[in-house]
């Protein structure tokens, strides 16, 4: 299954919002610096999906804003 997601850097608070059926926005601590921010959204997400979170891989958008992210079974 593909799900896309918003990752939003450098929050005050971390959590995740869902817009539609397979689209989330997930607000994250860290800065988007060496890959800080991706690593913490995916952990949020495994963490909202209740997946572990190497379950979970990055199709597109590794190091940008918009990402395609597949859980894999």
């Amino acid at each position: 299954m593909l799900i896309k997601v918003k990752v939003l850097p450098g929050s005050k608070k971390e959590g995740i919002v869902k817009k539609s059926f397979d689209s989330f926005e997930i607000r994250v601590k860290p800065k988007a610096e060496r890959g800080l921010a991706t690593k913490r959204a995916i952990e949020v997400l495994a963490k909202y999906l209740k997946v572990p979170a190497k379950s979970l891989r990055i199709v597109r958008g590794a190091k940008q804003r918009n990402k395609i992210i597949e859980i894999i079974n």
